[in-house]
Parts: structure tokens; sequence; C-alpha cells
């Protein structure tokens, strides 16, 4: 067993989303959101290096080595998969896990819209999840892809960096690629894809001009695509994906992203304080063909207002979704002011803190 696995327990066992190693500081745990000191003694590189080294593939810890920076998956049987990332700071060596259940919760676990369910049912297309870092992205994007798991007799093939949630084959042939042990990059392993005769494809993160384009080229061409920006709104997501590419190809691309975009869910987490733990609030677009129209001439502006006239087909905005969760008394003023986008729409409720 290794030495760090004690501290991978007890993560579970807090409820911990995130262990920070870092030389000059004890362990650090995030808890419902926030960062809690553990009582240990202060981590110094000279002890912090072999602890790490202990459960990092050789190749990898000769990169890190060289380079300062690395990240891998890390599976404790029995206890869950952790997300891993090294690097070097001013005094020394650093790390941080992010826990990745070993259950993967569904859709309706979460609490999410029925209408991201059905994301899941589609035949073809481009869905993206969004949101800032540590906003539940993956886990929204795992309830979904666990739902084509379990419900369609599919090839599907995924891309990450590293793998988190892991989908035993039900329904679905499932396949896990790494960026960095199976495969160079993702633009590598999605220029080979569409040879591996796959209905569905996973993209844990596009972050490049390439993958975009990769990922588009496979969704507009028969195949169903999920993949994960780092944006905050729908609107900004599909400027993202326009603004990557020159302005020579940006027409181009607004016509073949109006074309294959199915669905954008942004999202961010809130802490609770009605109970422990964290909740989403959660913008839903769905690429009917008024947005759809909307993309292809470039007024993504208009997005929001499309959203909020578009309740019947399940889309919302996140300020919307924000005043339920306010309503419910689930999350705190103060909290929704600094995420909200237009102070106006939860003016009612910052009364009770005593702001105007």
């Amino acid at each position: 067993m290794a030495q760090l696995d004690t501290l991978f327990r007890a993560m579970q066992e807090h409820g911990a989303s995130d262990l920070h190693l870092v030389t000059g500081n004890p362990p650090i745990m995030r808890i419902d959101g926030d960062l809690v000191r553990l009582k240990s003694q202060v981590l110094n590189d000279a002890t912090l290096r072999p602890l790490l080294q202990e459960i990092t593939p050789p190749s990898l810890w000769k990169t890190y080595s060289e380079l300062g920076d690395a990240d891998f998956g890390y599976e404790l049987n029995g206890v869950a998969r952790f997300r891993a990332n090294l690097f070097l700071q001013k005094n020394g060596a650093a790390a941080v896990f992010r826990l990745i259940p070993s259950h993967i919760m569904t859709c309706a676990e979460l609490g999410l819209p029925e209408q991201v369910g059905r994301l899941a049912h589609l035949r073809q297309g481009l869905v993206l999840v969004t949101g800032p870092t540590g906003s539940g992205k993956s886990t929204t994007l795992a309830a979904i892809i666990d739902e084509v798991n379990k419900t369609r007799s599919d090839n599907l093939i995924t891309i990450e960096d590293p793998i988190e949630f892991v989908h035993k084959g039900i329904k679905a042939l499932v396949s896990h690629r790494e960026v960095g042990n199976h495969t160079e990059s993702f633009a590598t392993a999605l220029r080979s894809v569409l040879r591996e005769d796959p209905d569905v494809i996973m993209v844990g993160e596009m972050r490049d001009l390439e993958t975009i384009r990769l990922a588009l080229e496979a969704a507009s061409t028969g195949h169903l695509v999920f993949g994960t920006l780092h944006t905050l709104n729908s609107a900004k997501t599909v400027d993202r994906i326009v603004e990557v590419f020159p302005s020579r190809e940006q027409p181009q691309i607004r016509s073949t992203l109006a074309d294959s975009l199915k669905a954008v869910i942004a999202q961010t987490l809130f802490k609770r304080v009605d109970q422990p733990g964290r909740i989403a609030a959660l913008e839903l677009m769905m690429c009917t063909p008024a947005i759809a129209n909307l993309i292809r001439e470039g007024k993504t502006f208009q997005i929001p207002s499309a959203l909020q006239t578009g309740k019947k087909e399940g889309m919302r905005t996140m300020d919307a979704s924000i005043v339920e969760l306010l309503q419910a008394g689930k999350i705190d003023p103060l909290d929704a002011l600094d995420k909200v986008l237009n102070d106006d729409s939860i003016a009612p409720y910052l009364s009770q803190t005593g702001m105007r």
C-alpha cells in the first residue's frame, strides 16, 4: 500500500473533493468548497517527493523531473480513482488530487433536468458541457455517458487526460483512451478515431484549435460527440469555438457549428446553506432552429433572450437557475451575487442580507 493511500481514504471519509500537498504546508483538503488544513506536520520537499514518486508511473515521473508538470490517474481499489496533477512551485514539489467517485451518479440522482438525460439518445451532433474548473463538468458528463452505456448497443470511445470515470461496458462497447499513455494528444486520437468505427465519442477537453476542428468534423459526419470547455455560459461557448479559428474561416465554422451543435450545458457549483455539500446551477441551451440561426448569423448576444423564451423546450439561463436555488433556500444570496450575470435578477433576495 502506498503511503498516500491513507490520505486518499481520509478524503473519501470526509467527503473531500480535492487533496492539496504543497511543500511548506500541511496536507489540505477541500470539503464542501472550503480548504481545510489537516492537523499534520508541514510537508517539505525531501519527504514529499518520495511519496509522489511512489504512485507516479515511471515515465511520467521522468517527465515531471524534467519539465515540472505531470498529469495521470491513480486508482485505489475499493475506494475511488484520483486525478493527479504534479507541479513545481517556489518551495518545491506540489500536487493536487481530485477524487473521482467509483459510483457514477445518474442524471436523476444529480437532479439534472430530464432534457439532459435525453441527450444520450441523440444519434449525431455535438453536445458540450461547460463551466469553470471544479464546476462538476466531469460528473455531469459521466452521468450522460452512463445513460449511453446502459441504453445503446453502440461503440463508445472516450479520450481523456487523464481517464476519470471508468465505464464498464453494459450495452455499449466502451474504450477509454488516455492522452500521454494510449495516445499522444487529443488531436492525434481524434484523427484516428473515425477509423475505429465509433458511434459516440467523448472528448475530455476541447482545448485547442485542432481538437475543436476534428470534434466538429466528427459531429458533422454522423457521430455523436460529447466534449467540455472552460466557458461560463452558452453564448460564450459559441464565441469561444468560433474565435479560436482564423477570421477567414469563421463564417464557415459558424455555419458548421449551427448545423452540428445540439446542446450546451453550462454549470457552476455553489456551497449549500440548507445542508452540507454543494449544488449546481445549470444553464441549458437546446439548439433549436431559431438558436441555430443566431449562431449562423453571429448574433450570439441574443442567445440569452432566446433561452428565456425557450422554456417549453426545457431551456433556462444561468440566472434563472440561480434564482430557483435562492427561492428554494439552498444557496446564499451573497454567493449568488458573485456568479449571477444580471444583478437585477436577484435583487429581491439581497434584502435578506441587508444589501441593496
